[in-house]
């Protein structure tokens, strides 16, 4: 099979199209690539999802927790405890087993116990309270004077925060919300390690790359191509946050326009 055959056989495999069978006997580069490649389409779509819905209940959490009313502010602080408190594998293992427990009382929850779903909603309530805790910070940073100037103009309520508060927090935040972006697209692989079960042998690209790694015993050829995609995939979130980034400071004079500065984070 030539290396155009096997990108139209596997390309799309780890979403159901394509050769069903993986391939047996000679593992050719083509494949590593072409495969652990196919693999990250799921990786791409916990990261995405997670962190697009993720996004909307983190400004949630931080206006929670900087509430003065307690209904809003106790919930939204134990939420962000407990989620930053404990180990993100842990987390999964946790949900799976709840998952698992609902799913014996009612046909409802069949698809939590599924990667794509049950795996999401960790990775979404983990982003969630990360990024929360960012925004939170953020939103005590916004300069008091930004808001007594609002306040001069006549500006409360949702006004105020949509047009001062929220731009300015974001402004703040963003270079650290990049950090957990990347962060969050990294720890998309731990999905393969959890109890989550890949969908029909249609797992993401570890589930490739430990595939390709058992099969020849020779881990120095896949892991170091997966190591590769997630630099590229990397790469692709510090251009478009960067691009977010300056639009988000494009008022300011450049000498003090704050620059994106990926910083690794070895301890979660």
């Amino acid at each position: 099979m030539s290396c155009v055959e096997t990108i139209q056989a596997y390309a799309f495999r780890s979403i159901g199209f394509g050769e069903r069978l993986l391939p047996k006997g000679e593992y050719t580069l083509c494949e590593h690539f072409t495969l652990i490649g196919s693999g990250m389409i799921w990786n791409i779509y916990f990261g995405f999802v997670a962190l697009l819905t993720g996004f909307f209940f983190a400004v949630a959490l931080a206006v929670g927790k900087n509430s003065a009313n307690p209904a809003w502010r106790k919930p939204a602080e134990w939420f962000i405890f407990i989620f930053r408190g404990s180990p993100l594998f842990i987390q999964f293992f946790f949900a799976y087993a709840c998952f698992l427990n609902l799913k014996g009382v009612s046909s409802f929850f069949d698809p939590f116990t599924s990667a794509w779903l049950g795996a999401l909603i960790v990775l979404f309530c983990n982003t969630a309270a990360y990024s929360g805790e960012i925004f939170y910070g953020a939103l005590l940073s916004v300069p008091k004077g930004d808001i007594e100037a609002a306040d001069a103009y006549g500006m409360t309520g949702w006004k105020r925060f949509r047009r001062i508060t929220f731009p300015t927090m974001m402004r703040l935040a963003w270079p650290a919300y990049t950090n957990e972006a990347i962060f969050l697209f990294h720890a998309t692989t731990l999905v393969f390690f959890s109890g989550f079960p890949a969908w029909r042998q249609k797992g993401d690209a570890l589930y490739y790359a430990s595939y390709f790694a058992d099969k020849t015993f020779n881990p120095f050829v896949p892991y170091p191509i997966l190591a590769f995609y997630f630099i590229l995939l990397t790469l692709v979130i510090i251009l478009l946050f960067g691009f977010v980034n300056r639009q988000l400071n494009r008022h300011l004079p450049q000498e003090r326009r704050k620059k994106i500065r990926w910083r690794a984070n070895l301890i979660r």
